[in-house]
């Protein structure tokens, strides 16, 4: 099936009378409202079961009402390690075949693939009426996005992009402290990583043996049939390649811009523009500095800019980016200890502040009252006004006091989870998710012109968000692509 015609059927489907998902959903009948019976257990079936996917099906799986009841992966040697931890689920190699069989057994699915296959298991899914977790991000193109936002929302489905960081007392206090006021209004926004998910050399020619225990075509799913080639694709390095992943952008950009975007509450970007490598149609460029230009929000001024820098070396130095007792800011790694006690946990998170030195990863907000530097992750932000450091630990207690915060936890194996938690909870009737599709699909979308723009180097592209495309014709044919029959 051609990718056009599933996204239309899937919008097709979407606007239909349906049949109701088996989680709590109320719906109208004869101008009643009739409420179906809760959940009391969230049966789950798991797509994707290796590496980040084995760390979502942990995390889902910890939550004492959760049946895991379906395990699927193309690499036998996931299947067969989480069948282990999991003796009484069925397992399958071809999801389309899972869902079809075991439909009536479940209640959500989770989608832990590589990017490309997002999209078409996530849709699937929602089309029986299954609440879906899906990893970031959330989609491989723009029209997906799309089209998995208004699917989700026409059927009321409970949804939660996968960015458990989203849920951590650092990110929530720094979106708190911005929308107080703590640096007034924000008109550029810096963040950055130095992974490098591209990838600048030839194509790989010729083909290996694909493995016994690797079913390859189910692997490239709907992208175009390619040969096998040991260690270039499966399984880690399918993310520095444009058919299945998103770049370093799509990794840790979702991450870091999470919070800036969340916080401001942005919308999609007007213009974008990508430095980087002309586009050799196969990996993405080892370096990126992506400009954004934003509408402006209550948070914002009239507009707000946003440069995002990745790659090796990252960020470029900038004034912006200038700190306190800086001597050089290179944009290489500060090591904080993360397991420092609750009596000098503030000392120790400013210790990057103290040595002039910025995080290996993070975002700089700048307002016309200052700026706010928050490192990536489980690090207090730190305020600088006029080229010094600002006590805010007061503010800090007062948002902490009002929010119901308490203190942070600074422990990924105990705080990780939660979000994981949020969504199982939330299928029970019992919380909402605080990253649904309605926010993960803007969010992605953003991440994902940043991409487009990569194939323009230097070029700026304006986006006309109300029609999905952009001004410039050329850059369209990247919102969507086609589907391969498997």
């Amino acid at each position: 099936m051609k990718k056009r015609e599933f996204l239309k059927k899937s919008a097709i489907l979407a606007s239909s009378t349906a049949i109701m998902p088996s989680i709590l959903i109320a719906c109208k009948e004869e101008q009643k409202e009739v409420v179906k019976t809760p959940l009391t257990r969230l049966r789950t079936a798991h797509i994707g079961v290796g590496n980040m996917g084995g760390e979502d099906l942990r995390d889902i799986s910890s939550h004492p009402k959760v049946d895991v009841t379906a395990l699927c992966d193309v690499d036998a040697n996931n299947l067969e390690a989480a069948k282990k931890l999991h003796p009484n689920a069925k397992t399958y190699t071809d999801y389309r075949v899972m869902l079809e069989e075991i439909g009536d057994e479940i209640d959500a699915v989770i989608v832990s693939t590589p990017d490309h296959t997002h999209a078409p298991a996530s849709m699937m899914a929602m089309n029986m009426d299954k609440a879906v977790y899906c990893q970031k991000p959330l989609t491989h193109y723009v029209s997906e996005a799309r089209a998995m936002n208004k699917l989700a929302a026409e059927k009321g489905l409970v949804t939660q992009m996968g960015i458990q960081v989203h849920t951590f007392y650092d990110y929530k206090l720094a979106t708190l402290l911005i929308q107080s006021g703590i640096i007034g209004k924000v008109h550029t926004v810096h963040a950055w990583s130095p992974k490098n998910w591209g990838y600048d050399g030839p194509e790989p020619e010729g083909s290996d043996p694909v493995p016994e225990r690797l079913n390859w075509n189910l692997w490239l799913g709907t992208s175009a049939e390619r040969p096998y080639k040991e260690g270039v694709y499966h399984p880690g390095n399918w993310r520095k390649l444009v058919d299945y992943g998103c770049g370093t952008l799509g990794d840790m950009g979702v991450h870091i811009f999470d919070t800036p975007y969340n916080a401001l509450e942005l919308g999609v970007p007007r213009t974008i523009r990508n430095e980087c490598r002309e586009p050799n149609g196969f990996g993405f460029p080892e370096k990126n500095i992506v400009t954004y230009e934003f509408p402006g929000t209550k948070h914002t001024a009239e507009s707000l800019k946003w440069i995002w820098y990745d790659g090796p070396g990252a960020p470029e130095m900038h004034e912006d980016l200038k700190l306190p007792n800086s001597v050089a800011n290179t944009g290489e790694s500060s090591n904080a200890n993360q397991e420092e006690s609750e009596e000098n946990k503030i000392s120790l998170d400013a210790g990057i502040a103290e040595a002039g030195q910025l995080p290996e990863q993070g975002a700089m907000f700048v307002g016309d009252k200052g700026r706010l530097l928050l490192p990536h992750f489980m690090q207090l932000p730190q305020k600088i006004v006029d080229g010094e450091y600002v006590d805010i630990s007061e503010e800090i207690a007062q948002v902490e006091q009002a929010n119901n915060m308490g203190k942070p936890i600074r422990d990924y194996a105990s705080e990780g989870p939660k979000h994981y938690h949020q969504f199982v909870d939330a299928c029970l009737g019992d919380a909402e998710c605080s990253a649904p599709f309605s926010y993960a699909s803007r969010l992605t979308e953003t991440i994902l012109l940043g991409v487009i723009a990569g194939r323009f180097p230097n070029q700026t592209l304006h986006w006309d968000a109300q029609n999905a495309k952009f001004a410039e014709e050329e850059a369209n044919q990247y919102l969507a692509g086609d589907y391969r029959d498997f």
